[in-house]
């Protein structure tokens, strides 16, 4: 037995536990005043492992899926009309390990190479200013008790590895939209953190030979606690959750949509005065029979420049 003999239906949650990345997203100080005229590089690994839970019917048991991703990012900041922006993108490296029994026989598909990147313009449009040195240090400490305002414009674009005679592959082969809301209330050492967003997707029409597959708006919402201690230290706890994003396949609607709840919790300290390093854990868990559990473990080094 081998995992192309699954049912395209039955696929769909191999496929949406790779894309876990985006969707299960936790991302605590989103939204920090920075500021403009700052390159920021960042170096990360992440250690993804998932249970996958499928119908009984299908006779599909201990399926599970590892994910090795390395990821490159590249930010800088700007001045947009008086108000901070940023453009930020990400790269992935990712090896992805499917296994579990079909009909009670093993069944095992690696896949190695990039994933698929994605480009993010953000303004923090209300309460922080585009200030860079001294004027943005003074700021700062003048402003214990502040509220930013920010939204943002991610695209993921379909340039990771795909092929079309493949059910598993690195690439999704379509483009995702994301609009970004968040607003953050800081108050002292402590920060509260609330970010929206919407998945619009673009149909893959190279699926699987010849198939087509379509994906309803996929709709999350995370929030965290940040503290934020001496010597540039923090930490943070999350939650999110995701809900909707119903998928098709040549028209014919699947019993697929997402109900998980995602936890998070981080930590980050600053090594240099340009140079900082951070460690995560999330969680995230399905409330519906069908679909995936995840476990994500993520280390990080950024730089400004």
């Amino acid at each position: 037995m081998n995992l192309y003999r699954l049912p395209l239906y039955a696929v769909l949650s191999w496929i949406a536990l790779l894309s876990v990345s985006y969707a299960q997203e936790l991302e605590p100080r989103r939204w920090a005043h920075v500021p403009v005229d700052t390159n920021f590089f960042g170096a990360g690994y992440v250690r993804t492992d998932g249970d996958v839970l499928f119908d009984p019917v299908l006779r599909i048991e201990d399926a599970t899926v590892s994910i090795n991703s390395i990821i490159a990012t590249y930010l800088r900041s700007f001045d947009w009309s008086g108000k901070t922006a940023r453009f930020d993108i990400r790269v992935p490296y990712q090896k992805a390990t499917w296994k579990g029994l079909l009909d009670g026989a093993p069944a095992k598909v690696v896949r190695e190479g990039i994933g698929d990147p994605r480009i993010r313009l953000s303004v923090n449009f209300i309460g922080a200013p585009a200030l860079k040195g001294k004027e943005f240090q003074s700021y700062r400490a003048s402003h214990v008790v502040n509220t930013v305002v920010g939204a943002a414009l991610a695209i993921t674009l379909p340039l990771g590895q795909y092929k079309e005679d493949k059910l598993l592959n690195l690439g999704q082969n379509r483009f995702s939209i994301r609009p970004q809301l968040g607003v953050v209330h800081t108050r002292g050492p402590w920060s509260f953190e609330l970010t929206g967003s919407v998945f619009f997707f673009s149909d893959n029409d190279e699926f699987f030979n010849g198939s087509k597959r379509e994906q309803d708006p996929l709709y999350t919402l995370q929030a965290h606690i940040v503290r934020n201690f001496r010597h540039g230290i923090w930490g943070s706890l999350s939650a999110g959750t995701v809900r909707a994003g119903q998928s098709s396949i040549n028209a014919e609607e699947k019993d697929d949509q997402k109900e998980d709840s995602l936890y998070a919790v981080s930590a980050g300290m600053a090594v240099s005065r340009t140079s900082s390093v951070k460690i995560a854990y999330a969680k995230g868990r399905t409330h519906k029979e069908v679909g995936s559990d995840a476990d994500n473990i993520a280390v990080a080094y950024i730089r400004a420049f």
